[in-house]
């Protein structure tokens, strides 16, 4: 095994969060006809949590939780947080909006990742963001307006809360050694309860279980919430904050391609311009780290 094998693997890890997260966005938007966003929430995560509890027990990894303040605020702000927010949004916006400006959370991860992390962003690293933020600008479209205020606000916000799980995941992997499926299932059971206490004070509509609840359920449990947040895990044990944080904005871009598909959403001209610009950014930042290696 080379050196650079853990970042290899944790670079595909990233590329199928990417898919897992993208098509969840959809199956969010489809299920939310038979369900509250609340509790949808707290049901993907407290399930999802079990999951990988099960998956600890037969991997006969430790039940011990991580350090416990770290894993409860990663779980607060990278889970409940940060889907409370986004689900606050949903019920003032369109999902399509909403997916986007959650996924602002790359711009606060590095500003943030500087101030606790120390990682100081290199020329390069501007470079690439400066792209990508110019291409998520175009997919945004702000021009065309950006619906609800209260919707953007909220939904902005959430990418800050989930960025801040981000770095506070960084800076934990950094200091002790932590197993990352063990710090999904807590954080992530951590973030199920409160969405759940959420769920219970918050009205929503009453839940119709049908088969399209109960499959967009299980996708989301078993693959967009357990497989891919302990993907990861792993993503921002092995990778640099930047390059992690930057590669997530895969997920809009391949969110517009499955909407096209799934649900004939034809990008406009300007979005495509939008992901030609955010592809340019992530290969300038992903190309720091290779000519490193």
């Amino acid at each position: 095994m080379t050196p650079s094998s853990p970042q290899r693997g944790a670079v595909l890890a990233l590329l199928a969060t990417i898919l897992l997260w993208a098509y969840s966005w959809v199956v969010m938007k489809q299920v939310l006809t038979y369900i509250g966003p609340f509790n949808f929430s707290a049901l993907r995560y407290f399930l999802g949590a079990l999951v990988l509890f099960v998956a600890l027990l037969a991997a006969r990894q430790s039940l011990r939780p991580p350090p416990l303040v770290a894993t409860i605020l990663i779980g607060l702000f990278q889970t409940a947080a940060f889907q409370g927010f986004e689900q606050l949004a949903l019920v003032h916006g369109g999902a399509g909006h909403v997916a986007l400006l959650a996924y602002t959370m790359p711009f606060w991860a590095v500003l943030m990742a500087w101030v606790v992390l120390h990682d100081r962003p290199t020329r390069a690293h501007w470079v690439g963001v400066g792209f990508a933020a110019a291409g998520l600008v175009f997919i945004i479209e702000p021009w065309h307006g950006l619906g609800n205020p209260t919707s953007t606000v909220l939904a902005i916000v959430g990418g800050a809360m989930w960025a801040a799980g981000t770095v506070l995941s960084k800076k934990l992997f950094r200091q002790r050694n932590v197993s990352a499926l063990s710090l999904t299932a807590w954080q992530m059971l951590v973030g199920g309860i409160a969405l759940g206490v959420l769920a219970l004070a918050v009205p929503q509509r009453p839940t119709q279980w049908t088969g399209a609840l109960i499959a967009g359920l299980a996708y989301c449990v078993l693959f967009a919430s357990s497989l891919a947040w302990w993907l990861w895990s792993i993503v921002l044990a092995r990778l640099p904050t930047t390059l992690a944080s930057v590669g997530s904005l895969g997920v809009p871009i391949v969110s517009v391609l499955l909407a096209w598909w799934i649900l004939a959403e034809r990008p406009s001209p300007s979005e495509w311009l939008g992901i030609a610009l955010v592809l340019v950014g992530l290969c300038a930042v992903s190309g720091v780290r290779l000519r490193r290696h």
